[in-house]
């Protein structure tokens, strides 16, 4: 798993960041995201971070990647909504 964390001040870049990371994971809070890992994933998203962002960034803007292994995403907690996250869910109409 990929946690990618940002804070980006810009208004409009910020928005154009997130829409890029939905192609490759989801939101858990506003500036994080969860990515299914894979090294060519990881790969892509810091090749598109070089080439679209970094050169558009202030000196006040930062994101971090943080590759998480899969025995230290079992020992993770979580509390409230964020513990259902890898359950299924079923509807019925």
């Amino acid at each position: 798993m990929i946690l990618l964390t940002y804070d980006i001040s810009d208004d409009k870049l910020r928005t154009k960041f997130s829409k890029f990371l939905e192609k490759y994971g989801f939101r858990l809070q506003f500036s994080v995201f969860k990515i299914k890992n894979s090294r060519r994933v990881l790969d892509v998203i810091k090749l598109e971070i070089e080439k679209r962002f970094a050169k558009k960034f202030t000196n006040t803007d930062s994101i971090y990647i943080f590759e998480i292994c899969e025995g230290c995403e079992k020992k993770t907690t979580k509390f409230g909504f964020a513990k259902h996250e890898d359950e299924d869910v079923v509807y019925f109409d």
